[in-house]
């Protein structure tokens, strides 16, 4: 088996971290090493696809239990476990341990049966879009690593031409029942078969393409749908296109973690657009129709005379559609003034011609300020 990385030193992260430290380490170094943002560095693609694959181990359960204690041959399918399986396979019963010592006799729980369908594990790529393609919805193509059933063997472990065969030490029971003289007695145990790991079968030719175990690692390239409104670090769940389920269990699902680029214009709050757009001072003064640029498209609207720095209008139904829903939030747009540079001396003239004919009546605020600097003095 080739040589790897811990996982734990893949992800940054101490053996103790806890299940959300573990995702958002996750999450920080699938983005540093996403191959969206690194187009044709190998490298950074290898990176990504170490990080994908420690994640998917130390995310579940089952499997960081595993890998901890046994290290990458407790996780990896293609590490072979001789003519009756991996040992990792097996299921671990407490009513086993149970009747180890008292032989059932005070109604132990029964053994789960090894053989059953089990639903595979789910796996987890990202993606990244546009601020419009969330707003919109969009197809793109996601690429991910998979434990699928190997193809040459058809799941059962075997070499082509052979099968497997039940275990001629248990019987098929997956269980040896061992009597041992005890000074109260002779008392009767139960316990895993050695010999098929509990499985009940052994595996006289194993498949070379899978090692025994019946499944493989593979590459898997997938067109997904990503719905209009999807939110920045929102997850999509695609149905049972996860890891291989095993004995005829179904698939995994596959969780999307998706990444939002940021917009130079707009802002997302919820579902509502927020922009702001510099208009002059003469629009704002004596009123003026604008044009505003919305997810849609430019759209008119008609400055109110006396606009001032800082109002905020709203276009309604121009913003993000809602998830699961035909209605969309607003658009609101905040309004700044520029103040005119590089003005010519007849400019300034004409400005000042103006500043001189106002009064009081122009500047309502700058009136009411003063009044109360006044007040406050006297």
């Amino acid at each position: 088996m080739a040589e790897k990385r811990d996982y734990y030193e893949v992800m940054g992260v101490p053996k103790n971290a806890s299940d959300d430290e573990i995702k958002k380490a996750y999450r920080k170094l699938a983005k540093k090493y996403h191959p969206d943002l690194h187009p044709g560095d190998k490298v950074a693609e290898e990176k990504f696809k170490e990080v994908n694959e420690a994640y998917e181990v130390l995310s579940n359960p089952e499997k960081k239990a595993r890998y901890d204690q046994f290290g990458h041959a407790g996780v990896d399918p293609n590490f072979g476990g001789g003519p009756g399986g991996s040992p990792f396979d097996a299921d671990i019963d407490l009513g086993d341990i149970f009747n180890s010592f008292f032989g059932g006799g005070f109604g132990g729980t029964r053994r789960q049966n090894p053989n059953a369908a089990r639903r595979g594990s789910d796996a987890e790529t990202s993606v990244y879009i546009s601020f419009q393609e969330a707003a919109k919805g969009c197809k793109q193509t996601v690429s991910y690593e998979k434990i699928d059933v190997c193809s040459s063997c058809g799941g059962s472990g075997a070499k082509k031409g052979t099968s497997a065969k039940t275990c001629p030490t248990c019987g098929g029971t997956g269980q040896i029942h061992v009597s041992q003289r005890t000074p109260f007695g002779v008392m009767q145990t139960t316990r895993t078969c050695d010999h098929c790991g509990g499985t009940g079968r052994v595996i006289d030719s194993p498949c070379p393409t899978c090692s025994g175990t019946g499944h493989v690692r593979q590459k898997k390239t997938l067109e997904i749908s990503i719905p209009a409104g999807i939110a920045d670090q929102q997850v999509l769940n695609i149905s049972g296109q996860g890891n291989a389920g095993t004995h005829g269990g179904p698939a995994g699902d596959l969780h999307v973690f998706v990444s939002v680029r940021s917009h130079p214009i707009f802002e997302r709050r919820g579902f509502d657009v927020w922009c702001e757009m510099p208009i002059t001072f003469s629009q704002a003064a004596l009123g003026a129709e604008v044009v505003v640029p919305t997810i849609d498209g430019k759209v008119s609207y008609q400055v109110h005379e006396g606009t001032q720095p800082g109002d905020i209008f709203k276009l309604r139904g121009k913003g993000i559609q809602k998830l699961g829903s035909r209605g969309r939030g607003d658009q609101y747009v905040r309004v700044t003034i520029e103040v005119p540079k590089n003005l010519t001396e007849k400019q300034k003239e004409l400005l000042r011609n103006f500043d001189d004919s106002a009064n009081d009546k122009n500047y309502q605020n700058r009136k009411s300020f003063f009044d109360k600097l006044k007040n406050l003095f006297d």
